[in-house]
């Protein structure tokens, strides 16, 4: 029997990931709009106030926002609230942080987790803050511009890709 390197393990994932939800701030603490499909330059999402470089983007694990509700007490926390741009599901995005991200046609490269704000202690109360660390998502730099739209794949692709 041939036991598996880790980077055999780490380089394979279930499935594909899927874009769930699309929001884009159109300016500092103003309400995220949720959109169907956005195109993606350099300096981020067309639409977004997002600054250039390292924070082009933010993403989100969809399955984290049932746990960010239940440490904040609320039955429910829609990805409006936590500001994010993208609700990616279906992948664990921490795994793949070491690779690139074909996310619809864009490539984009992790940077740095994306901490929480002071903004989530109004967003979700006392010890919202608190409740987002660990699962405020990552902040991506564009590779390859594109679009993404909602349902669209995300691929983790190889490290050198």
């Amino acid at each position: 029997m041939r036991l598996e390197t880790v980077a055999s393990l780490t380089g394979r994932f279930p499935r594909p990931g899927r874009i769930d939800w699309i929001g884009l701030r159109p300016a500092r603490r103003a309400e995220p709009v949720a959109v169907d499909a956005a195109e993606i330059e350099l300096r981020g999402l067309v639409g977004d106030h997002a600054r250039p470089g390292k924070r082009a983007a933010t993403l989100i694990q969809a399955e984290h926002l049932p746990v960010i509700a239940a440490l904040s007490g609320h039955a429910r926390v829609a990805p409006e609230t936590l500001r994010r741009n993208l609700l990616i599901s279906g992948l664990n995005l921490t795994a793949a942080r070491h690779r690139l991200l074909r996310v619809g046609t864009a490539v984009l490269r992790f940077t740095v987790p994306c901490a929480p704000c002071s903004r989530m202690e109004e967003a979700l109360g006392p010890g919202g803050y608190n409740a987002m660390r660990g699962h405020g998502g990552w902040c991506m730099e564009v590779v390859e511009p594109g679009r993404v739209a909602l349902g669209d794949a995300v691929l983790p692709l190889e490290a050198g890709a």
